[in-house]
């Protein structure tokens, strides 16, 4: 009895994880125009003959459903071909700042236990505000300016610095580091995207759950919503799955393993700044609930004022356009394109995926590429514009 009880328990998590794939439809019933969605097409395989990336995903989600989802090219093409398919499961890369860490940043703002404008220095012990060598004048860097890279940490460190003091994988060493090393600026006076900052974000997380990244997110997020493709260190299944990325000294591919290397080397997989791994319809149902408030099919990981805090840039951030979180109108947000509205919202990562979101039009568009396979030369930044805007002109209604 005990063991068919198991069985009926474990039956009933499949059925609720897979029963919020958001539902597939035809552009029309959405509002779209199929035959200018084609122009999306044509500039992803014009990307693809040019060697810009050997492959890509393209998932458009509008009034919570897939009205669009192709392949395109090959997710692998070294040391063998292999087709993309819209299965594929990518590294994420920076993505993972706003799509995993940020979001656990707002779930604990949510319950009380942490402020947009709380010092870091309190929940990291030793970690050094700003200070002018000249006047001696002390600036407090706040979690807010963690989340908008407006805190004046360098943007990354050496990794092969980090292995010589501290060892590998050393996430207390790296903490350490950051903790000392110079700031280049006073917080809030300027804007430098900062991979330090989200790796700081991660040590605040933890702190206040008492779990590592990679289990929160898991247990108030990717589970929540029935993301089951979706996690920091794939399982060998899943890494089967993954799109590899760029080739090592040792001639394999990365595959399943997250190609940055702080994250990678130093944090041991699970980092504040990279390290998820999803697939195009996993992001969908993420974007989905976004758009819905902060919950799909009756599971929620957010209140609508979350969300909308989060989407929203901080006064602390004003002249620079990143929110909390996301990136609105900053330099790097052209994978915004040129025509959805002003209040859109997204993030991009360094191997080729990219997540927009437009609240005003309720439409998301997600390019998943493997840009950096085989040998890193690849680039989608233009790809990612031309895209969104091809899906912004098919919008009719």
């Amino acid at each position: 009895m005990k063991k068919f009880l198991i069985i009926i328990t474990l039956m009933l998590g499949i059925i609720n994880a897979t029963a919020q794939g958001l539902k597939h439809c035809e552009p029309a019933e959405v509002g779209l125009d199929a035959s200018r969605l084609l122009y999306a097409d044509s500039a992803i395989n014009k990307a693809i003959a040019e060697k810009a990336t050997p492959g890509a995903v393209l998932c458009v989600v509008r009034h919570g459903k897939i009205a669009y989802l192709k392949a395109y090219g090959n997710k692998r093409v070294y040391p063998r071909v292999e087709k993309m398919t819209t299965g594929t499961v990518f590294d994420m890369a920076s993505c993972s700042k706003a799509m995993s860490t940020a979001v656990s940043a707002w779930i604990l703002i949510e319950q009380g236990k942490l402020r947009l404008l709380d010092r870091v220095d309190k929940y990291i012990p030793g970690f050094e505000n700003w200070k002018d060598s000249t006047t001696g004048e002390v600036a407090s860097i706040r979690v807010v300016d963690l989340m908008s890279h407006v805190s004046g940490l360098p943007p990354y460190a050496d990794v092969n610095k980090m292995k010589e003091k501290y060892g590998a994988p050393n996430r207390d060493g790296l903490i350490d580091y950051i903790c000392h090393c110079k700031r280049d600026f006073a917080p809030t006076t300027d804007f430098q995207y900062s991979c330090l900052n989200f790796i700081t974000l991660q040590r605040i997380i933890e702190t206040i759950s008492g779990e590592s990244l990679n289990v929160f997110a898991k247990r108030h997020i990717f589970d929540v919503l029935g993301m089951s493709h979706t996690d920091y260190t794939p399982s060998p299944a899943l890494a089967k799955l993954c799109a590899p990325t760029e080739k090592q000294a040792n001639g394999k591919c990365l595959q399943g393993v997250v190609h940055d290397p702080l994250a990678r080397v130093i944090n041991g997989g699970i980092s504040g700044n990279a390290g998820v791994f999803s697939t195009a319809e996993d992001i969908a149902v993420l974007c989905a609930a976004l758009q819905n408030g902060g919950s799909w099919n009756g599971h929620r990981i957010l209140s609508p004022l979350a969300v909308k805090a989060m989407r929203t840039v901080h006064k602390r951030a004003a002249k620079f356009g990143r929110t909390p979180g996301w990136d609105c109108c900053s330099d790097y947000a052209s994978n915004n394109g040129d025509m959805l509205s002003a209040e859109t919202y997204g993030h991009t990562g360094f191997t080729g995926t990219s997540i927009v979101i437009d609240p005003v039009n309720d439409i998301s568009v997600i390019l998943l590429a493997n840009a950096v396979h085989p040998d890193g030369k690849g680039n989608v930044i233009g790809l990612r514009s031309y895209v969104a805007n091809a899906v912004a002109s098919s919008i009719m209604k």
